[in-house]
């Protein structure tokens, strides 16, 4: 299946490309196989057989989830038109061959074809590795006529995909919820959000909405968690629930500035943060860099909410999708291009003190505020504090912080926002920091991710969730291995 010189990743600049190296041999068909004889066996192979199949957006029921595709049979389709079905499909050709790769259990290799200005076809093509075929079926498609589904899925131990750009309708973001293939549910956070957040689900089969029982490989926690699945609906919430043990301290003093704070020589809160802003004033406010800890304006501030230095504090500004992945559980995206320094949410849960935490069970929703643990560069973390001024009640951290870990943690389980649907990656594009606004105890920090990278539509928010191997313990004390499906270059293997 397998030819010299083209693996994953491999770019073509027109389908005529793949025809002279003999990567898919027809410049217009989707599906290249073998054999025009259907009745024909071939060294133990009946024939016809698929051996690629190219996904473009030429057919208007298709449906790409990177690892898991539902793919369109071939014929029926006006191609000097609109590219709409016309007629029913037939089993028959490259549908037949399809339907004998499930049969003889035999792999298709897959390319993508994405638009691109530097190609001179107006796209280029990625090789994105071998899938299966592994079921099919058929429907009246979106224009009334029959059509063949194709179900496949990437084959196991192939370099992680290289393709950027993850097809949802017509190889094109959604611009409305009536858009969405394999919708789900509408809204998660039942119009708490600013912004609608949908799920998705083309993995499952009936699918299943982020509600439930359902198993989910995530875990919002930088030292201890656990796999866990859920036998109850969480509530979504998108302000922090404090438990009845925990006090928090009174609002801090805050600075004097009127309207917006634009001088960070006279603010009290820039001084903080040694002496300057740590946002620019672009597209909505962006963080300069990673910090031991931001100090944000709080209520006691003169200046208003539209402040540069409150970034963290206005909702949400992108639009995310929640979707289900082949084997990450649950995952989220986000619709927009979002900028490097963007604050994408804070992780909502429950505060509560880590000793208060039920062991009975394991719960893969505790998020310890190990801020301090950051901030002096424990467990071979980098030390960010850079100029920032430490209140001199930070200065005795090592009072509030015990053997057992930090003292208080957030517990997402039961309810929570979309920052626990957010996967691990060896490799992230988002980072956790500390902000501090309402008051100065860094014991009790707010938790927010930021975009470390430039982040395109469409690509899998994650964070790495900083766990050392070996480090969990289940139960019943004996230490718990978990493997790491992030995909990165690279991986660590296991998450812990």
């Amino acid at each position: 299946m397998l030819l010299p010189s083209i693996d994953v990743g491999h770019k073509f600049f027109s389908r005529a490309e793949m025809v002279v190296v003999g990567f898919h041999s027809h410049w217009l068909n989707g599906i290249d196989y073998i054999g025009q004889n259907g009745s024909k066996d071939y060294s133990g192979y009946k024939l016809p057989l698929a051996i690629a199949i190219v996904l473009s957006g030429q057919y208007e029921d298709d449906l790409d989830n990177c690892e898991d595709i539902v793919y369109t049979g071939q014929g029926g389709n006006n191609l000097l038109g609109n590219r709409r079905q016309v007629k029913d499909q037939v089993m028959e050709r490259g549908n037949l061959a399809l339907k004998n790769c499930i049969v003889q259990d035999t792999p298709v290799r897959v390319v993508r074809g994405h638009k691109s200005a530097d190609s001179y076809v107006g796209k280029v093509y990625t090789y994105d590795g071998l899938y299966k075929v592994v079921k099919y079926w058929a429907e009246k498609g979106v224009s009334g006529f029959t059509v063949f589904k194709f179900q496949l899925k990437r084959v196991d131990g192939q370099p992680v995909l290289t393709t950027n750009q993850v097809l949802n309708a017509r190889g094109q973001i959604p611009k409305s919820i009536a858009e969405i293939r394999g919708l789900v549910c509408e809204d998660i956070s039942g119009g708490q959000e600013n912004i609608p957040i949908p799920a998705t689900n083309l993995v499952d089969d009936p699918p299943v909405a982020p509600s439930g029982k359902f198993v989910i490989l995530f875990t919002a926690n930088i030292s201890s968690t656990f796999l866990l699945s859920i036998e109850n609906c969480f509530t979504y919430c998108k302000s922090l629930q404090v438990a009845g043990s925990v006090k928090i301290p009174r609002n801090a003093t805050g600075c004097d500035c009127k309207d917006r704070c634009t001088n960070p020589k006279i603010c009290a809160c820039a001084r903080l943060n040694g002496s300057d802003f740590p946002y620019v004033h672009r597209d909505g406010g962006r963080l300069v860099a990673p910090m031991g800890v931001v100090f944000e304006c709080g209520p006691n501030c003169g200046c208003g909410p539209d402040c540069v230095n409150r970034t963290s504090q206005k909702g949400m500004r992108y639009r995310l999708e929640v979707f289900r992945t082949p084997k990450k559980g649950w995952g989220v995206r986000s619709w927009d291009h979002i900028p490097s320094g963007a604050p994408i949410c804070e992780y909502i849960g429950k505060l509560m003190k880590t000793d208060d935490v039920d062991t009975a069970y394991e719960n893969d929703y505790i998020f310890d505020i190990d801020c301090l643990q950051t901030m002096k560069g424990l467990d071979g973390r980098e030390r960010r504090l850079r100029d920032v001024s430490i209140p001199t009640c930070l200065d005795k951290s090592d009072d509030h912080r015990s053997d057992n870990g930090p003292e208080f943690c957030i517990d997402a389980g039961s309810t929570g926002n979309i920052a626990r649907f957010i996967n691990h990656s060896c490799q992230p594009n988002l980072f956790v920091q500390c902000v501090l606004s309402s008051h100065h105890d860094i014991k009790l920090a707010r938790v927010v991710l930021f975009a470390a990278d430039n982040i395109p539509p469409l690509k899998e928010l994650n964070y790495d969730y900083g766990y050392a191997l070996d480090s969990v313990m289940g139960p019943d004390g004996k230490v718990r291995q978990l493997l790491c499906y992030c995909g990165a270059a690279d991986c660590r293997k296991r998450l812990f």
